[in-house]
Parts: structure tokens; sequence; C-alpha cells
């Protein structure tokens, strides 16, 4: 039996193992976060539910090996919604799409994700809303994050952050991407990524399982709200985690000082 990867980290919150190698670009303050031409959303339209989504569906079954589970609890939903997931895989980006279908996925992203030149109009496109590091457009990007959930959009948020390939625990987060739904009033979901053993195959399979929807306690201050709906999000990924099958396919051990 071939022996499994080991990957040693030092910081649980920072280290990432992505590997793409992409050069960030500093997203300007006059960068549009919300296109309002209709060609363009006709556009994005087309390339999103005509092109992107099947492509996207058939590589998720066929390459993926996904399953999902209790996705009917977001049929409870009417509007929009925010959408959190461990982040332990490169095409992580394709779960919300299909999780979120027919609604339309918006993922808060790495301005890694709009910094490659010929993809960054594609990118944008399909539903990549990246973060910027400066105070004005902060504003900007928070308020578009709430027209699109207003719209009755998804919004996916990794809060791990950084990707750590199959890595088979929950790694710790801040309850800072909590703010939205908080301040919205919106529900939250999870979907917990788990790996299955997966027949002719030696990297498992993906099972992706939904939470019921999470609202915001309105009776508390946004600060302890926003926690609390990051400590229910975190217990009910912990919990998941820990019960489903989850095959370690990639070790990860920290090093020791």
């Amino acid at each position: 039996m071939k022996r499994k990867k080991i990957v040693w980290y030092d910081d649980e919150l920072n280290d990432d193992f992505a590997g793409n190698n992409i050069k960030t670009k500093h997203i300007p303050p006059d960068y549009e976060f919300v296109h309002k031409g209709l060609r363009w959303r006709l556009r994005a339209w087309f390339l999103y539910y005509v092109i992107a989504f099947p492509i996207v569906c058939f590589i998720s079954k066929v390459y993926l090996g996904l399953k999902i589970e209790n996705r009917k609890a977001l049929r409870k939903i009417k509007g929009g919604f925010f959408l959190y997931g461990n982040h332990t895989r490169e095409l992580d980006a394709f779960l919300p799409a299909v999780v979120a279908f027919p609604k339309k996925a918006y993922i808060i992203a790495n301005p890694d994700a709009v910094s490659i030149p010929f993809l960054k109009t594609v990118v944008e496109m399909l539903g990549a809303v990246p973060i910027p590091d400066d105070f004005e457009t902060m504003h900007r990007f928070v308020e578009a994050i709430t027209e699109r959930c207003r719209e009755g959009n998804a919004i996916a948020i990794f809060p791990e952050a950084h990707i750590w390939p199959f890595y088979t625990g929950i790694r710790n987060f801040s309850d800072t991407s909590f703010r939205y739904p908080a301040h919205e009033n919106a529900p939250v979901v999870a979907m917990v990524t788990t790996y299955r053993k997966r027949l002719f195959f030696r990297r498992p399979a993906m099972t992706l399982t939904i939470s019921e929807p999470m609202y915001p306690d309105m009776s508390l201050p946004l600060p302890q709200r926003k926690k609390d709906l990051r400590d229910r999000t975190y217990s009910f990924m912990l919990k998941t985690s820990r019960e489903k099958e989850n095959i370690p396919y990639i070790i990860y051990k920290k090093r020791v000082s």
C-alpha cells in the first residue's frame, strides 16, 4: 500500500497549500463590484447557466465524486442566504453553484481570483467578488455583497480562507465574515466537505453535507450576533467532520518548535 503524503504546517490560521503562484493584484478604488450594463449581465447569465454550470456538474460528479446530503434544507429559504464551507480543494469554487442552483452563487474570494488578466472578466461573470484591502473600497464591497443577497442570491464564503487539500478536520476561523448575515438578518447554511472511499480510485470521493438554515438572533447586539452565528456554524462543521466517513488522503502534522 502506498504511504500517505505528509504535509507539515506551522500556523493553522495562515498557512496555505494551494500552490497557485499567482501574483496578487491590488483591488483599485474604482473596481466595479456590481456591473449594471445589460449586455454584461446577459453575457454573465449565459456563461454561468448555459456554459459553466453543466461543466461544473460534470466535473463535480465524475472527477470529484460529489454526493450532496440534505440539499432539501435549502427549500426552506425564500430569499438570499450565506453559504459557509471548509476549504479543502482548489475546485471548491465549483461547489456553491451546484448547491445553490437555481440561485446564482457569488463567492467572496481572495484577490488572486481576479489577478489573471485574461481570466478576470470570466471569473467575475462566474460570481467571484474579491476582497479589497483598503477602507474606501471595502465599503463598496460590503454594499455589493448586501445587494447580491437582497437580490435573492447565495453568497459563498470559505472562512478558513486558505486551501488545505483533502484536510479532514475543521480549522479555526474568526467571526469576521459573519457580520454580513448578522447585519442583514439573512440565513446561514453550512456545507461540510468530507471524504469517502471510492472504488477504483486512490483519491477519495467528496461528500457535501448541508445544514439546516441558521438565523441570526436579532435580540443580540451585532458583535454577539455574529459570534453566535460563527459558533453554531463551526459546531455543525466540526460535528459533521467527525461523524461522517472522512478518509485521510493527506496527513497534516504541526511542526514542534
